[in-house]
């Protein structure tokens, strides 16, 4: 009997993560950020590599091989940010890849086809010398103007062909990086940046560049035509290019959350312009590469997949016949690259199929769960084990029908930025004012922020116009007219919904809480947000879990077979009959 081949893939950029292949399938993975409860976090990487080999119960030693990646450099042995695991040992292997090969790998490795094209586009790859360096072999895609540059310059988007075994570059675009001026529209990476350019605009509504997801929810308060500027353009080698020009038709950036509030109809048209621009930007990169290299496959990573309004736009557009976008398309998912890489490039492997999951983490036994609450003790709560799940999920519906908020603790947590069933917060669709009670009093965020609708997917179609399947909450849909009322905390402003359609194979308990949920109230469909506040990295233990219960107003809070009720009871008024923040932005 041959023994296991383990591949440990590790991200070394922000949004840390690792992973650990077991004869070519993710056998465990975990974000840093779970671990430490530090939001975006990165750089040291042990903490999130002993997690892997702890969940496994393997050594470092039954490691084959280690591929890592980082963005501006190439970390050592010993020492990143700290002591790193392999400071002491000679083994296992360690190699580096490139910033965008690795988000690339990470989508072919998890994508459902055996022959594809890849399409990544991020607000920052690897800088040009480092990319020559790993892979000098590929010099011959860079036009001599980019190699005489003195200036450093880094990867903006790349284009691959996928055998079913190997990537093979097609296209690869490089950038210099931006000026820093002092303004909050200047782009934190390269000077033409989809990604950077829509860093820039959360900068300068939010104060953060990292808002982007909540610039997204902003845009549908915004109207069309306010601004008639482009903020792309093409050059005649089908380049992407960042204008000057349009900096200077933004001169009011937030000063603070007042200020924004006070602006709210100024933002929200910036908003919507903004995310205008990208879906434009992105179709058109898609359509000239489409036209160079044409497929019927195409996988799509890189931080700007991640835009759910744009993707469902590239669907509509059908430049391509299938589409598979990377669930962990930042750069958390670059560590799933790395191993990936390892497998099919370095090891020559053929692929595994991958079934579609991407809920890594470990579990948590009932011990673990007794354990944390003894640590926990509260008189807030009451505890309930149940015996059965058939009991279990028959008291979870029958509490999310009657309004109650429920904490969902079920299983290995899922790797990327969207809960989908394992770390989540649950609610009923259609209770009026549910919405604004779970921004307000457990989320901690803005009112604007909208939810997800998770539905059983054999129903897709009957509540949603195009029905497609969207198993990562990854795509937008439009809520079917007749449902508006009905999923009314679930359906955004212009009538679109995040949706997650539930796959049984791989999420079985979340479709079965689905399917009772449905047999009680007629509706097949839950509100589904991330198990954290604003701030605060997705829970990944159940001592996390207990935390945040007893720090927001969740009404309830299943961990895995236990079920903490509290015992207090939220005002009324905050719960189902607070007016939201921007009611009278019309």
């Amino acid at each position: 009997m041959n023994p296991d081949i383990y591949i440990l893939g590790t991200g070394l950029s922000h949004d840390g993560s690792a992973v650990l292949l077991k004869n070519g399938s993710v056998c465990v993975a975990i974000e840093k950020e779970r671990l430490s409860r530090i939001k975006h976090d990165g750089g040291n990487d042990t903490l999130a590599i002993q997690y892997c080999l702890d969940a496994e119960g393997i050594q470092l030693e039954d490691v084959s091989l280690v591929v890592q990646c980082a963005n501006f450099e190439i970390p050592h042995r010993d020492q990143f940010h700290g002591k790193r695991i392999f400071a002491d040992v000679n083994t296992p292997k360690l190699i580096n890849i490139s910033h965008h090969l690795a988000h690339a790998y990470s989508a072919v490795g998890t994508s459902p086809f055996d022959e594809c094209v890849v399409m990544v586009i991020d607000g920052c790859g690897s800088p040009l010398n480092q990319f020559l360096s790993l892979h000098p072999d590929q010099e011959w895609l860079i036009p001599k103007k980019i190699l005489d540059e003195t200036e450093m310059q880094c990867e903006k988007d790349s284009f691959y062909f996928f055998d079913g075994n190997k990537l093979k570059p097609l296209w690869k675009d490089f950038s210099k990086m931006a000026i820093h001026t002092g303004s909050l529209l200047d782009l934190p990476t390269t000077l033409h940046s989809i990604g950077g350019f829509y860093a820039a605009v959360s900068h300068y509504i939010f104060g953060d560049m990292n808002d982007v997801g909540k610039l997204m929810g902003l845009a549908p308060f915004g109207h069309s035509g306010e601004y008639t500027i482009d903020a792309f353009q093409f050059n005649e080698s089908s380049c992407l290019l960042v204008s000057k020009e349009w900096k200077a038709h933004f001169t009011n950036p937030s000063s603070g959350y007042d200020n924004f509030i006070e602006n709210f109809n100024y933002y929200a048209d910036v908003a919507f312009w903004a995310q205008e621009q990208v879906e434009k930007a992105v179709i058109k990169c898609m359509e000239l590469r489409a036209a160079l290299f044409p497929h019927k496959n195409l996988c799509y990573s890189g931080g700007v997949a991640l835009n759910a309004a744009a993707n469902a736009k590239l669907m509509d557009k059908g430049v391509f016949e299938n589409l598979y976008f990377e669930p962990a398309a930042a750069d958390n998912g670059l560590a799933l690259g790395c191993a990936f890489y390892g497998w099919l490039a370095y090891l020559n492997k053929p692929k595994v199929t991958h079934n579609g999951t991407v809920c890594f983490g470990k579990d948590y036994d009932q011990n673990e769960i007794l354990e944390a609450l003894k640590k926990e003790p509260s008189n807030t709560y009451d505890q309930q084990l149940f015996s059965d799940e058939k009991s279990l999920l028959r008291f979870v519906a029958a509490q999310l029908n009657d309004g109650n908020t429920v904490g969902w603790f079920h299983s290995g947590s899922e790797f990327g930025p969207r809960s989908l069933g394992r770390r989540s917060i649950l609610a009923h669709p259609g209770k009026a004012n549910l919405k604004n009670h779970i921004n307000r009093n457990i989320k901690f965020r803005e009112d604007f922020r909208p939810f997800a609708p998770s539905i059983l997917k054999d129903q897709v179609k009957k509540y949603f116009v195009s029905g497609r399947n969207s198993p990562y909450m990854i795509l937008l849909d439009k809520t079917r007219s007749e449902y508006l009322d009905q999923l009314q905390n679930v359906t955004h402003r212009d009538q679109t919904a995040r949706v997650q359609t539930v796959d049984e194979t791989w999420n079985a308990r979340f479709a079965k809480l689905l399917t009772e949920f449905f047999h009680q109230s007629g509706i097949p469909i839950l509100l589904n947000t991330s198990l954290n506040k604003k701030g605060s990295p997705i829970v990944e233990t159940p001592a996390d879990a207990i935390k945040l219960f007893n720090e927001t107003a969740l009404d309830i809070l299943v961990l895995e077979n236990m079920v903490l009720t509290k015992t207090h009871t939220v005002e009324p008024n905050s719960k189902h009959g607070n007016t939201p923040l921007n009611a009278s932005m019309k």
